[in-house]
Order: structure tokens, then C-alpha cells, then sequence
């Protein structure tokens, strides 16, 4: 279910409501650590749980593991953090279609942090500058399956 529904539904009915965000696991031991979290915190009744993404999908396994977990597994409607940095346009693919495939509605663009040991952030060859190259491919791909939202500065 997409999260803006489930907010919406929430407001309706007159519901405070709540979510969690979980850094995805970066060991074994450290992801079924968080998998008995999510299982425990899954009492609390969140709306949604979002899992973020390493710097240039340095840990896309991982995350792509701990968002399916959560949605399928535990049952916590999960939203997936996704960012352009060092992200070729095929590795987004990829995410989005793994993400669909479990049923995953839900994705955070964003354009993401300089990878570590970078002072500045720089665009990947072949992949997206700005969260909102993101937010336009995901539409021109997949309409609108995902429930995106976003995160800017000034």
C-alpha cells in the first residue's frame, strides 16, 4: 500500500501516527540483529518503516534484503531510500525492479551524500544529477506503481 494512502487513512480517522528508519545492515550478525528489531518494533504499530541506501549502492544487496524482509517477512509497509549518487541508471533499474517484484510501493529519492572520502558530490556517467531526474524516471518507468517522496535543502 502506498504510505500517502495509509496517511491519509490515518488522518481520517482522527490517528496519530508514526514511522521508523532503519540504516541497512552492513553484516550478518548486524541484519538479523535488525530483522529481531523490526519483528519487536512491529508492535508499536508504524505506518511505515524506510531502510536507507549506502553512497552509490555500495550496500544495494543489503538494503534490496532488509526492505524485502520487512515488507514480505515481517509485514511492515517499507519504504526504500534511493539516491543517484554513483547509481548508473541501470543499477536504479534494478533496485526498482526488485523492489516492485516483492511489492514494494514506496521509495525515498534523493539525490544522496558525496560517497565517503569526497569532498563534493559529482554526477555518475550515465546516471541522474538532482533527486527530481530520479522522481521523473521512476514516473517515465513505472507511471505511477511508486509512491515517491523526497527531501531537499536550500
Amino acid at each position: 500500500m502506498k504510505i500517502t494512502d495509509k496517511l491519509q487513512k490515518a488522518q481520517e480517522e482522527g490517528r496519530c501516527y508514526w514511522s521508523f528508519e532503519y540504516n541497512r545492515p552492513r553484516t550478518e550478525r548486524g541484519a538479523i540483529n535488525l530483522f529481531d528489531r523490526m519483528e519487536r518494533m512491529y508492535n508499536m504499530g508504524p505506518e511505515f518503516v524506510s531502510v536507507t541506501w549506502g553512497a552509490g549502492g555500495s550496500s544495494s544487496d543489503a538494503t534490496i534484503e532488509c526492505v524485502t524482509t520487512s515488507q514480505v517477512a515481517i509485514g511492515l509497509e517499507t519504504a526504500m531510500h534511493l539516491t543517484c549518487t554513483n547509481m548508473p541508471k541501470e543499477k536504479i533499474d534494478e533496485a526498482l525492479k526488485q523492489c516492485k517484484e516483492v511489492g514494494i510501493m514506496n521509495i525515498l529519492a534523493l539525490r544522496g551524500d558525496a560517497p565517503h572520502g569526497q569532498t563534493t558530490w559529482t554526477k555518475t556517467e550515465g546516471g541522474f544529477s538532482n533527486a527530481i531526474d530520479l522522481v521523473k524516471y521512476i514516473r517515465e518507468q513505472y507511471g505511477d506503481y511508486f509512491c515517491i517522496g523526497v527531501a531537499g535543502t536550500k
